[in-house]
């Protein structure tokens, strides 16, 4: 193995890592707003080392173009969808959590 295939490794688990950490945080924290806060955090920063590992193991830097469109346009999607949610829950009346 070259160290580029460890790079990559530590990097896709690393991502994966922060994935199944928004999967806790959905399923641990008690209102929308936390849970959203969670997924949307931990998706960007999981996806972004995801991206990041991919982008060390292709010689294509048209790849490399692609893979950062993706990564772009999932966190445009993902903000877009968690300001709409947010905004739901809010005309809803839900409280934030308090202690």
């Amino acid at each position: 193995m070259t160290p580029s295939d460890y790079v990559s490794s530590a990097l896709l688990i690393l991502g994966a890592i922060f994935f199944l950490a928004g999967t806790v945080g959905l399923l641990r924290f008690p209102d929308v707003y936390t849970r959203l806060h969670a997924l949307t955090k931990t998706d960007n920063v999981g996806l972004s080392l995801i991206v990041a590992g991919l982008s060390v193991q292709t010689d294509s830097w048209l790849v490399v173009g692609k893979l950062v469109l993706i990564w772009l346009l999932v966190m445009l999607a993902g903000a877009s969808v968690a300001h709409l949610i947010a905004g739901g829950a809010m005309q809803r009346g839900m409280k934030v959590w308090k202690r």
